[in-house]
């Protein structure tokens, strides 16, 4: 018995460069929005995203008027009625927290004095799971109006 083996062109393709594919693939990626919002235990059960996503935000403000000592912000500076806190969720799940003061914030605010207050009453924050993008847990910044005169 006699085999005989026979090429084709058909058959010859060139091979996809790996750098280009990866480029195309990264091309397709939206960066500036996560697959999955972060998330605390308070709101896991939301499938709705949206909803989980808003269910987040309010957890997180309510959390922080709540520690920040309204009373002692409101009493200490009466001028101000909200605070823009940057929050940071970190891969890891660790939160940083910096106060974001408007350009023609008042010289009588003792901003090194709000920040400590901050810094202070957050340090032990329940825990945040971070973004996901991909599968992969990713770092997310965002910027939270915190109020601290509420109307009566």
């Amino acid at each position: 018995m006699l085999l005989t083996f026979h090429s084709c062109q058909y058959f010859e393709k060139e091979v996809p460069n790996e750098k280009e594919l990866l480029e195309q693939e990264l091309k397709k990626i939206n960066w500036d929005e996560v697959d999955e919002f972060p998330s605390v235990l308070q709101c896991d059960t939301i499938k709705d995203a949206e909803v989980k996503k808003q269910c987040f935000f309010d957890y997180l403000a309510q959390t922080i008027q709540q520690r920040i000592g309204i009373d002692t912000l409101r009493i200490e500076y009466p001028e101000i009625d909200t605070i823009n806190v940057k929050i940071t969720v970190n891969p890891d799940s660790s939160l940083e927290f910096e106060t974001l003061y408007p350009n023609d914030s008042t010289a009588l605010v003792d901003k090194t004095k709000i920040d400590s207050i901050l810094t202070s009453r957050l340090s032990d924050f329940p825990k945040v799971e971070p973004a996901i993008k991909r599968g992969v847990k990713v770092k997310t910044q965002f910027v939270l109006p915190v109020i601290i005169k509420m109307e009566k």
